[in-house]
């Protein structure tokens, strides 16, 4: 059997959107069915991204969006199934709070599930205060009926 060739990567131009969507689909509940559009529209908009190949096989991959001083978030934490409890997935968090881009952020969010006790090992603390959220596609619904209503009544 071959030796693992583990390489941590910030390249986002070198990242396999097949391969990473593949990775999010077995590793990711919450993540299953991301089209490789909106993947890449995600990656680009966000920095640092930290991909994780074995080889040439990618097994782990975070991304982060920041004002750069005062918010973070961490996004898409993900480890392959086959290389978690390796402590790769700790290692890929502080890759990510090692960026440049987030070493000097005040505040550093994330969302988890089931994972509490793995980012509390990291540092990270349980936060109830901050717990809103718009779901922009309900939202978006709401406003194309609306805007239909008021083109009925402008006789549009």
């Amino acid at each position: 059997m071959n030796e693992p060739q583990i390489q941590f990567s910030e390249r986002q131009s070198e990242i396999d959107l097949y391969q990473l969507q593949e990775l999010l689909n077995v590793s990711a509940f919450w993540a299953k069915g991301r089209s490789i559009e909106d993947l890449g529209i995600a990656i680009a908009n966000s920095e640092p991204v930290i991909s994780v190949c074995d080889r040439d096989r990618l097994i782990g991959f975070a991304r982060a969006t920041s004002d750069g001083i005062y918010r973070a978030t961490i996004w898409d934490v993900v480890i392959h199934p086959d290389s978690q409890h390796s402590g790769l997935g700790s290692k890929l968090v502080e890759t990510v709070l090692n960026h440049p881009r987030m070493r000097s952020v005040e505040r550093i969010y994330l969302m988890t599930t089931h994972q509490q006790g793995f980012y509390e090992k990291i540092g990270f603390q349980p936060n109830t205060t901050t717990t809103m959220v718009l779901h922009n596609l309900a939202n978006r619904a709401f406003l194309a009926a609306t805007e239909v209503q008021l083109q009925e009544s402008l006789g549009g």
